[in-house]
């Protein structure tokens, strides 16, 4: 009998119950009855604290379309995984004896940047790990695609597109504040597909008065109204040289309750101009899969199933040039995918006429 472990932890999704269908169906498909899986509640802390259930094939029905995760999830800091608790053990001790108790053959995680982190102690700890990348932020090193993305690029688009209309009809200048702390790829896809006139991602520190000269280059062509694309971890240039500590601070004292708020403040301190902001938020991780995001999922899931197959552990399934391959965790843990400056997909933003804000 083969005893397969499932979590998904860090923030949720589109895609998720997508990727825990596909393990399953491959798993349940090749071994039958010789195959028992346990999901895990609430991503690494059910696997600290013991918390699980044994699934049957009929959890795994219906879900392809269905959005969050029926595992739950939480975040659990890698930082704290190996500090001593109250009773001495750590979390990760924790983890490994609820892996050994259970007598489990491999772990199945689904999860991004720090989740993969975890997933790589777990591994060169003696855990058969077997990894999947999820994430709105695509920002996930080794892979081209992370699931999730498209769906959230998606949902991102259809607001900018419902912004037109609106700022059309009132001559207004609009911001939309689009998820993505360290990392532009949903705010840079969503802005270009949606028609945005102005994009600001973190990798490419902006200049107020740059913006300020782009909008008013826009009004003196007759365009009635501009919108603005901005990435929820947008940087100024005077930012951008500042140390770590320095940063913080400064972004502790900030009066205004996000970076599009202040930049907004900032455009009518120049120009006089009357801005609105329209922050999506968590609508971006909501919601269905879109078909993309399915058929990812699901060829992730299966490729997951594979590795299991073949006892390939300490792997992350990833996409690159269109198949699915496996990349190992200790590639992948502790590594960002952030957009370079000078890729194709910013010179086409730019060829469009539209500004990076620098």
């Amino acid at each position: 009998m083969m005893k397969i472990g499932m979590l998904t932890s860090g923030g949720d999704c589109q895609g998720l119950n997508a990727a825990l269908r596909g393990v399953a169906k491959s798993l349940y498909n090749e071994f039958g009855k010789d195959v028992t899986i346990y999901g895990f509640s609430d991503g690494y802390r059910g696997l600290i604290e013991g918390n699980y259930k044994e699934m049957q094939p009929r959890d795994f029905s219906d879900i392809l379309t269905l959005g969050g995760t029926i595992l739950g999830t939480s975040r659990e800091s890698f930082k704290a995984m190996q500090i001593p608790l109250e009773d001495g053990t750590t979390k990760l001790d924790r983890m490994l004896k609820t892996y050994r108790d259970m007598g489990l053959d491999a772990m199945v995680i689904l999860g991004g940047n720090g989740t993969h982190k975890t997933a790589n102690l777990l591994s060169e700890n003696g855990v058969n790990v077997v990894t999947l990348p999820k994430t709105i932020d695509n920002d996930l090193w080794g892979t081209e695609m992370t699931f999730g993305f498209q769906s959230a690029v998606d949902i991102a688009t259809n607001v900018i597109d419902s912004i037109h209309s609106t700022a059309f009809s009132h001559s207004r200048v609009f911001i939309v504040e689009v998820m993505g702390h360290k990392a532009g790829w949903l705010t840079l896809h969503a802005g270009i597909a949606s028609g945005a006139d102005i994009i600001i991602i973190p990798e490419i520190p902006y200049n107020v008065q740059h913006i300020v000269d782009a909008i008013e280059k826009r009004s003196q062509a007759g365009k009635r109204f501009s919108i603005l694309a901005v990435a929820e971890g947008a940087i100024s240039k005077a930012e951008a040289k500042m140390s770590k500590k320095e940063f913080r601070i400064a972004r502790e004292n900030m009066k205004q309750p996000s970076i599009s708020y202040r930049l907004a403040d900032e455009i009518h301190a120049i120009s006089g101009q009357e801005i609105r902001v329209t922050i999506p938020g968590h609508f971006q991780r909501g919601g269905s899969p879109c078909a993309y995001d399915r058929l990812l999922s699901s060829r992730f899931g299966t490729a997951a199933a594979r590795l299991i197959r073949e006892k390939k552990f300490g792997n992350m399934v990833a996409l690159q040039n269109g198949k699915i391959v496996p990349v190992p965790l200790k590639d992948v843990a502790g590594k960002l995918k952030s957009v370079p400056p000078d890729c194709e997909i910013i010179r086409s933003a730019r060829d469009l006429g539209l500004s990076m804000g620098d």
